[in-house]
């Protein structure tokens, strides 16, 4: 982990943020948008329990918002080509098309002919209907599922076909509690010679046992991991936590010419407004 006087400030770092919302979240996100910057770019979810006028009226609220929307696309979700292209024309049909983020998705088996986010890059069809960026994701704890030298060789695989489509990339990671994986793996992102934007997950402010229970079902730390890293007390369950530690020791650690360029990406557990209230107040 690299430390020098090019470390910047929090304020720094939370400008230019993003976060993410679900199909059922139109209500909050229309309650917090006075107090989210112009432009700031929201993700919109593709989950098993939303149907394609639920993602589409999500991207459209965003839009209308005055915000910028990034709706998922689950490779693995997709049963059809017919049905990626439905999509993307819908999306098109609000304006919500030009970034969208590329993800593998839940299903152990694909429903349909896309098995991965990379088959969704290499397709040909993201352009075709007006995608100009594509995020990816990024795994700086790891995956259950997927051992380390898979995931550096799917990333390096995703940004080369990136590339090769033109279109622009970032990458969002996964949410996290201990900045020291963070670190390690912008070190080794930069060193393997990728050089895409990232944006670093971050669990926005949330009751303390809800942020337990994400943790363990994405397995990335024990529980007493996250209260130590987090700073918390595991005797105060009904608490709140916010990401004040792990954000401040992120900008106190940063190094520009090591970890290249850095944003935050919220996942809004304790909702979309409560988040964009706490970083409109550490702004």
């Amino acid at each position: 982990m690299a430390t020098d006087h090019s470390s910047i400030t929090v304020g720094d770092l939370l400008a230019g943020f993003s976060l993410e919302m679900t199909g059922k979240d139109i209500p909050a996100l229309e309650a917090a948008s006075p107090a989210l910057p112009p432009r700031t770019p929201v993700n919109v979810t593709f989950l098993g329990n939303e149907d394609l006028e639920m993602r589409v009226a999500a991207a459209a609220a965003v839009k209308k918002a005055g915000l910028h929307p990034v709706p998922h696309i689950s490779a693995r979700r997709l049963s059809s080509h017919a049905e990626l292209d439905g999509f993307l024309k819908a999306l098109g049909q609000v304006e919500a098309a030009s970034h969208v983020f590329a993800v593998g998705g839940d299903p152990a088996e694909p429903l349909g002919p896309f098995p991965d986010s990379l088959s969704l890059i290499t397709s040909g069809r993201l352009e075709a209907f007006g995608v100009e960026k594509v995020s990816i994701a990024g795994y700086p704890d790891g995956h259950a599922d997927i051992e380390a030298k898979s995931l550096w060789s799917a990333l390096e695989a995703k940004n080369a076909a990136l590339r090769e489509q033109g279109l622009q990339g970032e990458i969002i990671t996964q949410f996290g509690f201990d900045t020291v994986p963070v670190l390690d793996w912008l070190t080794e992102l930069r060193g393997r010679g990728i050089t895409l934007p990232a944006r670093i997950g971050v669990p926005g402010p949330a009751g303390i046992k809800r942020l337990l229970g994400y943790a363990r079902r994405f397995g990335v730390v024990s529980s007493a991991g996250v209260a130590k890293r987090y700073g918390f007390s595991l005797g105060n369950l009904l608490g709140t936590a916010g990401p004040e530690r792990f954000i401040a020791d992120l900008a106190r650690h940063y190094n520009s010419g090591v970890h290249g360029e850095v944003k935050l990406h919220f996942y809004t557990f304790g909702g979309i407004e409560t988040t964009a209230d706490w970083v409109a107040a550490h702004r």
